[in-house]
């Protein structure tokens, strides 16, 4: 069971704290809303993942991760549906809980997401600065979504 908040970003003062940066390419061989199947590629890790949709407030839901050899990733990803996920993770220690900011490229360039994950709903966690506001449950911000539907396309 994952329990992830995703909350958007205000300012780039993340980098400064970052204590890890990866570069992730993903793509979807299945992006329904009740599950999806993706392929991640991580540097030079490679991975399988199944989630299910999200239960209760949108926060949580089922996770399945598999790491795959990286020429068996790069096979299944000539499977996924079209458009990648393209984007730079940095990692923030904050209290006790590590966040993950994800910097979009390419059609998802601008957008900037972080998400903090949790052992349980309503575990209590610090704020950091650069956080402007929640959108957790908010499909639009999900990776499979954001494939479908760029950031570039939004009207805003």
């Amino acid at each position: 069971m994952e329990i992830e908040r995703k909350f958007l970003v205000k300012n780039n003062s993340f980098v400064e704290e970052a204590f890890r940066k990866r570069r992730i390419v993903q793509g979807y061989i299945c992006s329904e809303p009740e599950r999806s199947v993706r392929v991640r590629i991580c540097d030079n890790e490679a991975f399988l993942t199944i989630k299910s949709a999200s239960i209760g407030r949108g926060w949580s839901r089922y996770e399945f991760e598999q790491p795959v050899p990286m020429n068996d990733a790069n096979e299944l990803i000539k499977l996924c549906g079209p458009g990648l996920i393209d984007k730079t993770r940095y990692e923030v220690k904050s209290g006790v809980h590590t966040w993950e900011i994800d910097v979009f490229h390419g059609e998802n360039e601008g957008l900037v997401v972080a998400e903090i994950e949790l052992a349980s709903e309503d575990e209590s966690f610090e704020t950091p600065d650069w956080i402007e506001r929640e959108v957790s449950g908010k499909s639009e911000y999900y990776n499979m979504m954001l494939v479908k539907n760029p950031y570039s396309k939004w009207k805003i």
